[in-house]
């Protein structure tokens, strides 16, 4: 599957800043309005669904990853980013690591034109995958551009 094709290097980051959740939230969300991926009118709510989401239970699976994930109204199809925090923050994860890694998916509340929830599935799995593995992990961290993380997300595409 081809869902590297999601993720556009101006949505990405390489140098998250923000020393707590909802601030590195804010920051992902942010990047994401400046990449064109997803619309600013919908930066209020993208942010109070992924606070939100981190209320209801960390979304740090270990290993360094954090796979902040949650449905937006009003997307017609998912947004996705791929930030890298340098210096880790805690995020109660799993293993009680700090997170260096973070995957970022917003995606419709419903099936749509753009959007098959069926699809929606597999890539969260192949983003799982991702996560667990520490050739990409490692990769990842030391990417010294938001291209080389979208590089290394297309020569991982069939993991």
């Amino acid at each position: 599957m081809n869902f590297w094709k999601h993720f556009k290097a101006k949505s990405c980051s390489i140098g998250l800043e923000a020393l707590d959740k909802e601030l590195v939230l804010a920051e992902i969300v942010a990047r994401m309005i400046e990449g064109d991926a997803l619309d600013p009118k919908l930066e209020r709510d993208a942010l109070a669904a992924l606070v939100a989401r981190e209320t209801q239970a960390s979304t740090g699976i270990g290993m360094n990853v954090a796979i902040p994930h949650v449905q937006l109204v009003g997307l017609e199809q998912a947004v996705t980013t791929l930030c890298v925090h340098p210096g880790g923050v805690k995020w109660g994860a799993i293993d009680g690591e700090p997170v260096h890694l973070f995957f970022t998916v917003l995606r419709p509340d419903k099936a749509t034109a753009a959007h098959d929830p069926a699809k929606h599935l597999e890539m969260m799995r192949w983003i799982a995958r991702l996560g667990r593995s520490p050739d990409f992990r490692r990769f990842a961290i030391a990417a010294k551009t938001k291209s080389e993380l979208v590089d290394l997300l297309k020569e991982m595409a069939h993991v």
